[in-house]
């Protein structure tokens, strides 16, 4: 827990030093070493053989040079998939006369203090840049959706208006007709899966769902696509699919994949699997909310706890929907709000300051606060 790692209690909106620094307390807690990991090296090929069953993996060193290849029975591939950005295309973007970025780049908000700056994307990276901004002074925020808006009570300066349709210097045109002149154009959409050590028989390919394609459980892989290829349940997908309960969720899967290769979890025919994820396909089209989303992962985690006969609680679903309706409330104040931890049971503490007055989010300061 975070009273554990800290020795003290703190509030429920860490920034991300504060949650890097308690997830490398807590690989030490598990045992997890450097040398446990084969650091500076690259994945760069790997192949499924049928007939023996066994994948072969091809490394780079990038420390020293050279390549080397090793046999394994199983491969699981748990890359993440929020480091390869979408980009789609606008006409005019490549001549746009002003800074052009993705949300993958957004790393300083003082860099636009005093600007007048377009976000396109509707989801949780324009939501979370657009309140950075505002906070750091940005003189106008736009978000540009395009399907429909986040809805939030935004403040004076923050505003949404439908998908841009070209760009003409640094006037950016929008569907409805109105324009409007920025200093900067920052691209929130999104992120793509990307395997390219990977054959095209064996590669996930699916936008953002809540269920992946082509893996039971959302993890084991059967190649169930036309185009696709079943290497008998060897290869594994880990944290692949949206998310709502992130780093709980990924430890269930690490449990359930890691008990599976174990034979402790039995998984059942492949034709009874290959039925499970065709259902949990058609089960996306029930997402339409985030509390949709949030009760289907709900879900999700009460079945995997199932599979492991798991008995901790899992279900986060009243502290999720009290975050969302917080959110609804007041856009700019949900992270000033305390929450109770179902490992402790202990109500988190209150940042001294509203999050929109707190400038510095180093780890030391942030501990410091509540010495």
């Amino acid at each position: 827990s975070f009273r554990d790692h800290f020795k003290k209690n703190i509030p429920s909106f860490p920034p991300r030093e504060v949650l890097i620094d308690y997830l490398r307390g807590y690989w030490q807690f598990c045992g997890v070493s450097n040398s446990d990991v084969l650091v500076n090296h690259c994945v760069k090929n790997i192949t499924w053989d049928e007939p023996s069953q066994t994948f072969t993996v091809k490394v780079k060193d990038l420390k020293n040079g050279g390549t080397f290849e090793k046999e394994f029975d199983r491969v699981i591939v748990a890359t993440g998939h929020f480091s390869v950005p979408n980009v789609p295309s606008f006409e005019g973007i490549d001549r746009y006369e002003g800074r052009v970025l993705h949300a993958h780049d957004f790393r300083n908000s003082r860099e636009f203090t005093g600007q007048k700056v377009l976000l396109i994307g509707s989801s949780y990276s324009a939501e979370d840049i657009a309140l950075q901004l505002y906070k750091f002074g940005a003189s106008a925020v736009t978000i540009s959706y395009r399907t429909k808006k986040m809805g939030f009570v935004w403040p004076d300066t923050v505003k949404e208006v439908p998908i841009l349709k070209n760009i003409h210097g640094k006037t950016c045109h929008f569907i409805d007709g109105t324009s409007e002149d920025f200093d900067a154009i920052i691209l929130c959409t999104g992120y793509q899966h990307s395997f390219p050590f990977l054959p095209s028989e064996l590669t996930l390919e699916s936008p953002n769902l809540m269920n992946i394609p082509n893996c039971y459980r959302n993890l084991q892989w059967y190649g169930t696509e036309k185009g696709k290829k079943d290497c008998g349940g060897s290869l594994f997908y880990m944290a692949m699919q949206n998310q709502c309960y992130t780093f709980t969720m990924f430890d269930m899967q690490a449990r359930w994949v890691t008990s599976v290769i174990k034979g402790i979890v039995k998984v059942p025919d492949r034709n009874t699997c290959v039925a499970a994820i065709a259902a949990q396909l058609e089960e996306n089209k029930t997402y339409t909310s985030p509390v949709h989303e949030i009760l289907g992962q709900t879900k999700y985690m009460k079945m995997l706890a199932e599979d492991l006969g798991y008995t901790e609680q899992t279900d986060l679903s009243e502290l999720f929907l009290e975050w969302a309706r917080h959110k609804t409330e007041n856009i700019l104040t949900y992270r000033d709000q305390t929450h109770q931890s179902i490992v402790t049971k202990d109500v988190s503490i209150l940042h001294p300051l509203p999050w929109v007055s707190v400038m510095e989010d180093s780890l030391e300061s942030y501990i410091d606060t509540f010495s």
